[in-house]
């Protein structure tokens, strides 16, 4: 096993879902006392500008120079690899990454190598209306020759709801209408769905033909850092004979 190496989280985009990234990390890592977990360093700035009202050109304030100035807290605090548990994020990701000296996980490519490796061949895609708009997985998707089925207009209103007026505004029955768009969209021939936002990871229930992008960041911080991961699923190990941490660092 590789040296471990220290995991800064840019966090708070949103804090549930930021909270639940570093239990599926702690739970997901092979360790018998405390000393064998990853040190992880976390900011959780909840007053980031919404990424995608941003992107949608609803507000006029760029969420990027607040990711900047994280992200360089992150790296001055010693983080030697950075996650960003949001997938809306992406929009900036070039921007984020550029500055600072040390490797930014990409959620989006992460997670659409995971479902190419899983054998997928039509991913639902699941996600804020700023990610869809910006075609992030759509994008990543077509390069790997996997195909894709967006939300239709009243689908995506009801993510968009489960989003902000469930997990974000802490409220219970977010996963009743989880259920009723996953079957929209299967209906639609999608063979597997992305969770492509992370809250939607807090309400998705367990099928096995759901990738959820916090699962493989999880994955891939824990290996990038030098770690054993455990725990994840069959299907999920599908996807993996062996990822070394280089060729996870190789994917950003």
């Amino acid at each position: 096993m590789s040296e471990k190496k220290t995991l800064g989280i840019l966090g708070g985009m949103g804090p549930m879902a930021t909270v639940y990234f570093y239990r599926l990390i702690t739970e997901h890592t092979l360790a018998t006392c405390d000393a064998e977990h990853l040190n992880i360093l976390i900011t959780s700035r909840t007053d980031i500008p919404d990424r995608t009202n941003y992107i949608m050109g609803r507000i006029n304030v760029s969420p990027a120079p607040f990711m900047c100035h994280d992200i360089k807290t992150l790296e001055a605090m010693g983080a030697d690899i950075i996650a960003v548990p949001c997938n809306t994020a992406h929009f900036f990701h070039d921007e984020i990454t550029a500055a600072v000296s040390i490797p930014v996980l990409d959620i989006v490519s992460i997670t659409a190598d995971h479902v190419k490796r899983r054998g997928f061949t039509r991913a639902g895609i699941l996600a804020t209306e700023g990610t869809i708009r910006i075609g992030a997985y759509k994008q990543q998707l077509q390069r790997l020759g996997v195909g894709c089925v967006e939300p239709d207009e009243k689908t995506q209103a009801k993510v968009t709801e489960i989003i902000y007026d469930y997990v974000k505004a802490g409220r219970p029955g977010g996963d009743a209408i989880f259920k009723r768009v996953a079957r929209e969209m299967y209906k639609r021939g999608c063979d597997c769905l992305i969770l492509g936002c992370t809250e939607l990871s807090l309400v998705s229930g367990g099928d096995e033909n759901m990738v959820d992008s916090l699962e493989t960041l999880a994955y891939a911080s824990i290996t990038a850092c030098g770690s054993e991961p455990c725990g994840f699923s069959e299907a999920f190990l599908r996807a993996y004979t062996k990822i070394t941490q280089d060729a996870v660092i190789h994917q950003i």
